[in-house]
């Protein structure tokens, strides 16, 4: 079987880890070309691609997608660009054939998520969104027990994102924290641990409270929410995220309840188990740390090397990624309701038929 031809749109902070998955499946994917508008960072991401492969190889570079999707044999295209220009690049990418795995968020809208989400239907290709640490090991674990009903009845979940974004961080890249093209600590930060804590209690969100401000960041959007979930189910979720902790990340933990079991995991990405008690006792010490995963380099954790290896095998197989269209939907809705929360100071009903970020713009100290 022929390799499969990956191209990468957008070579910015998050595009070395797309590098590192390709590489690390390199026996089944191969770089072809590359695309940024400014070239010299697509030249750097290549450079660090032969480096890593420890040989030269023919990658093009382009400033402009359309003009590389009209030009190169290519079968899979991640996006990495900046969050407001997803749908756009991944409908035409779509409409052209190719397969896509685009950054979280997929899109800052529901209208335009449902566009991708159809636009794959519609081209018979795969949509994957990087919802990248529902791959990591402790997580798998915890997925695992909830299908095996070991908690018995889930009661709560908490995800706490408690970092440090100062403004150099929105100076660098000024598209963040805007409405238009990125939405705040919620959206950038705290959508991978929202995304694992509604997997985990249930998926099917029924109301959506927030409390959300801008203290701290001279930014559009806000630097702190909290927010209130109740599912279908009964369960309660409970969401904190910050951008403002003092003077470093803190902490990112997502922690499950249920009658008989509790679990919290922690670590630099949701990777290490830091409390796993149920009452059927069925788990040895040793069972606990084989499921250790050491320190990553980044709050980026592992999971973009499994994420691909599955988008590989959905792809061979015929089947849908782990995390398609659909799937990456959920956490973003549960922001925008959340957003729309803020702005009408009013609990809000899932499914949301409309919202977007931009529908937030003047919006300031949560009136």
């Amino acid at each position: 079987m022929s390799k499969l031809r990956f191209a990468i749109i957008g070579c910015g902070r998050i595009s070395y880890k797309h590098i590192e998955a390709i590489v690390s499946n390199f026996e089944e994917i191969e770089l072809v070309s590359l695309c940024d508008v400014e070239k010299e960072k697509a030249e750097v991401r290549k450079k660090e691609y032969t480096e890593k492969i420890g040989k030269e190889v023919s990658i093009s570079v382009y400033e402009d997608y359309k003009k590389m999707l009209d030009n190169e044999e290519i079968d899979v295209v991640s996006i990495a660009t900046e969050s407001g220009y997803h749908p756009e690049i991944a409908i035409d990418t779509m409409n052209k054939g190719k397969h896509v795995i685009v950054e979280k968020p997929m899109a800052l809208s529901i209208v335009d998520a449902d566009r991708m989400i159809k636009a794959a239907k519609d081209n018979n290709v795969k949509l994957c969104v990087s919802h990248q640490n529902r791959f990591n090991k402790s997580i798998q674990m915890l997925r695992e027990a909830v299908e095996k009903d070991r908690f018995g009845r889930i009661i709560n979940g908490t995800a706490r994102i408690l970092w440090n974004r100062n403004m150099g961080y929105y100076t660098q890249a000024p598209w963040r924290g805007t409405w238009k093209l990125d939405g705040g600590t919620l959206m950038n930060q705290c959508i991978h641990n929202i995304d694992l804590l509604q997997w985990m209690l249930g998926g099917e969100v029924d109301t959506v409270y927030s409390q959300c401000d801008t203290f701290l960041r001279d930014i559009e959007a806000e630097d702190f929410g909290a927010v209130l979930l109740r599912f279908k189910n009964g369960a309660i979720g409970i969401i904190e995220g910050s951008a403002c902790i003092y003077p470093q990340n803190l902490e990112e933990t997502l922690s499950i309840f249920g009658e008989k079991g509790t679990v919290c995991i922690g670590g630099i990405a949701v990777n290490k188990i830091e409390n796993w008690r149920f009452g059927d006792d069925l788990d040895s010490e040793e069972d606990i740390i084989k499921s250790q995963e050491g320190d990553p380099d980044s709050v980026y954790g592992f999971g973009h090397i499994p994420l691909y290896k599955d988008m590989i095998d959905a792809i061979n197989e015929n089947r849908e990624p782990l995390i398609n269209g659909e799937e990456g939907k959920k956490g973003m809705s549960i922001i925008l309701a959340a957003y729309k929360s803020r702005k009408t100071g009013l609990p809000v009903k899932l499914p949301l038929e409309s919202f977007s970020t931009l529908e937030m713009e003047g919006i300031k100290d949560g009136v």
